[in-house]
């Protein structure tokens, strides 16, 4: 029986959340659209170096030229946010996470606290999920029934996940959909993103604010990883290969690769994420990425 269905799932999310975190995260998802408003009002804040990300439209040619590089003009203005929840429910996330957990557990944790932390300020939640065998979306409303509906399908479509991720193609789903600039809740798997997504990753980040959590695998090389791998679906390792040091090591350093790779790519267009392995980071790790966030405003 789904959380939903049984009229749990919110009475849950508030159970994992104190109020004083609730407060804290909310101040800091105040921040975050901070950010995604500015530029867009009329009350006129002050002037910033453009980064990406920022519109074209902001910029203050006369202050630019006597600065000798873009410079934008920053404004104030309290109104209605979009909020865009973006869910990978390929069928890496039946896998297991470092403790043992499955990742699509992890997943919906980590939907549920972003979704609530935005329904607390009053945000329009919208959730766009998929994989290569498609791509669903529901449009952003406001209200806490509408939370609880759109979360229950995510997690039908993350239990019932049977075909590999497409990160890219849920992303260009949403960028075709909405063009208003959004703040973008990602959540993935560790690995994404990978060299063929950094075009879609510049576009995406030209048009909206973006946060990243990537749900961590449990390596492949972990001892007792074949009884998980009967549960979860995982691809472990013959104990034989497990056992030689040199081969283990190789495969432990190629995967630390492909994470450092996808870490650089999210850094090099500003885009703050962090790897969530277990059901007790979730909490700290989106106050993190919300606190990251805000100072950079």
């Amino acid at each position: 029986m789904s959380r939903s269905a049984a009229g749990q799932r919110l009475a849950l999310v508030r159970a994992r959340l104190s109020l004083p975190t609730v407060r804290k995260a909310a101040g800091l998802f105040e921040g975050a659209h901070t950010s995604i408003l500015t530029g867009k009002g009329h009350d006129f804040e002050d002037l910033a170096e453009y980064s990406p990300g920022d519109e074209v439209r902001d910029i203050d040619w006369k202050v630019s030229a006597r600065a000798g590089r873009p410079i934008i003009r920053r404004f104030e203005r309290d109104t209605d946010v979009f909020t865009q929840l973006v869910v990978d429910t390929g069928i890496e996330m039946q896998a297991a996470a470092p403790s043992g957990e499955i990742k699509s557990d992890l997943a919906l944790v980590c939907a549920e606290t972003l979704a609530y932390l935005g329904a607390q300020r009053g945000d329009r939640l919208g959730i766009v999920f998929g994989n290569s065998a498609g791509v669903e979306r529901f449009p952003a409303r406001h209200g806490l029934s509408h939370l609880d509906f759109i979360l229950d399908r995510a997690e039908h479509a993350l239990a019932g996940a049977e075909a590999p991720a497409d990160v890219s193609a849920v992303i260009e789903f949403f960028l075709h959909t909405r063009r208003e600039r959004s703040l973008v809740l990602l959540v993935t798997d560790q690995l994404w993103p990978g060299p063929a997504d950094e075009r879609l990753l510049r576009r995406i980040r030209e048009r909206h604010e973006l946060l990243v959590v990537r749900i961590a695998d449990m390596p492949p090389t972990e001892k007792g990883v074949e009884a998980m791998a009967e549960i979860s679906g995982n691809v472990f390792l013959p104990e034989y290969v497990r056992d030689d040091e040199v081969l283990r090591k190789e495969i432990e350093h190629r995967r630390r690769e492909r994470e450092e790779a996808a870490s650089a790519l999210l850094a090099r267009y500003k885009v703050l994420n962090a790897p969530v392995a277990s059901s007790a980071d979730v909490l700290p790790v989106i106050v993190r990425l919300l606190r990251g966030q805000h100072r950079e405003q």
